[in-house]
């Protein structure tokens, strides 16, 4: 038995259609269809990000109290990770042929975290672990659900995970104290 070399199926057709629709980008034929699917995700993951930056951005310019200094200040810094991954998600929205949604006038109903308005500090960490453990949920779910279909957008969920939950543990440490 000798070791055959694998190879890919990249016939004639494949390469005609690589040259062909160029502007489709990183989308070709193999991708599936169910592109629209994935952008619709990724479009509720970016609404529920931009949510999160407004709420942590809330809580960091509210907070008052003993403890606040420090916990405002891990407040931002969350804030500026989520913008980032928002920044992430539409980039990619846009990579897949869709367009981001940062429509302000249904980003509430499309994101899957709230908004919060509390002004005891407690209440604050307390929302935004809820949250965060929101997101964690979700992300594992669109993780899932994108499979093997699209292996970058699943690699770029699994990083955004790694993030959320480490701010759910922080908050949780939080709570603790």
């Amino acid at each position: 038995m000798k070791n055959e070399t694998p190879t890919l199926a990249l016939d004639q057709t494949a390469l005609d259609q690589a040259r062909k629709h160029l502007g489709d980008g990183v989308v070709t034929p193999s991708y599936g269809p169910w592109r629209a699917s994935v952008v619709e995700l990724l479009n509720g993951a970016l609404a529920t990000e931009l949510v999160c930056v407004l709420r942590y951005k809330r809580h960091h310019f509210t907070a008052h109290g003993l403890a606040s200094p420090s916990i405002a200040a891990e407040f931002l810094v969350h804030a500026n990770e989520e913008s980032g991954h928002a920044d992430q998600l539409a980039r990619r929205i846009v990579q897949l042929g869709g367009m981001p949604d940062f429509s302000p006038a249904t980003l509430l109903e499309r994101s899957h975290a709230d908004y919060d308005e509390s002004t005891e500090l407690t209440a604050m960490v307390r929302a935004n672990l809820v949250a965060e453990r929101i997101a964690v949920e979700a992300y594992r779910q669109m993780i899932t659900l994108v499979g093997d279909k699209d292996p970058t957008t699943r690699q770029m969920l699994e990083g955004i995970l790694r993030d959320e939950e480490e701010h759910a543990a922080e908050l949780a440490d939080l709570l603790d104290e």
